[in-house]
């Protein structure tokens, strides 16, 4: 998988800090999507931030099938992965944790019932909205410009780096098939 991001302290806070070597966590996630290209964004209101779906991979888990649970998870919904996106590594020099997170699309098939939240999703008040690309771009920038908090600021670039990647394949920017067409 390409490096879509590498996010640093430099990025987040504007300190200078060495980049991390040794992976601490790794996460699988990316963006949920339905035919009519509305996008699940999660909602956190308890601190009014939003994210992709998606988390940390299980020892021995596939790193595919860590997104699918964490959508079935977070979102009640059964889905497929339709494209690869890419890696987000990011380096929180001062918590001296290096996160990388394999990004994938997703489709939605079908709600299969309700989210199964962690006790701290559920503290987070966290839940799905469903909305247009440009309106989940829109809500991530209204995140990171509302937000001071080290790692939210981290969570929330790495997931408008996702989702502006995804947002190419989703609006039929990316791939050698629009390439011919001018």
């Amino acid at each position: 998988m390409k490096l879509l991001a590498r996010i640093t302290d430099l990025k987040v806070t504007g300190d200078v800090a060495a980049e991390l070597e040794q992976v601490s966590r790794h996460a699988s996630r990316g963006v949920l999507w339905k035919d009519d290209m509305q996008v699940a964004m999660m909602y956190m209101s308890t601190v009014n931030v939003y994210k992709l779906p998606g988390g940390g991979v299980d020892e021995g888990e596939d790193i595919e099938a860590a997104f699918i649970r964490e959508i079935r998870e977070e979102t009640g919904f059964e889905a497929e992965i339709t494209h690869a996106l890419g890696i987000v590594d990011e380096h929180k020099q001062r918590t001296g944790f290096l996160q990388r997170s394999y990004c994938y699309m997703a489709r939605a098939i079908r709600q299969l019932g309700a989210a199964a939240l962690t006790e701290n999703e559920t503290e987070l008040g966290m839940y799905a909205v469903w909305m247009p690309v440009g309106q989940a771009l829109d809500a991530l920038d209204a995140s990171l410009r509302d937000s001071d908090d080290y790692a939210l600021r981290f969570m929330v670039m790495r997931d408008k780096r996702i989702l502006e990647e995804a947002s190419r394949v989703l609006l039929g920017k990316a791939g050698p098939r629009n390439e011919g067409s001018r």
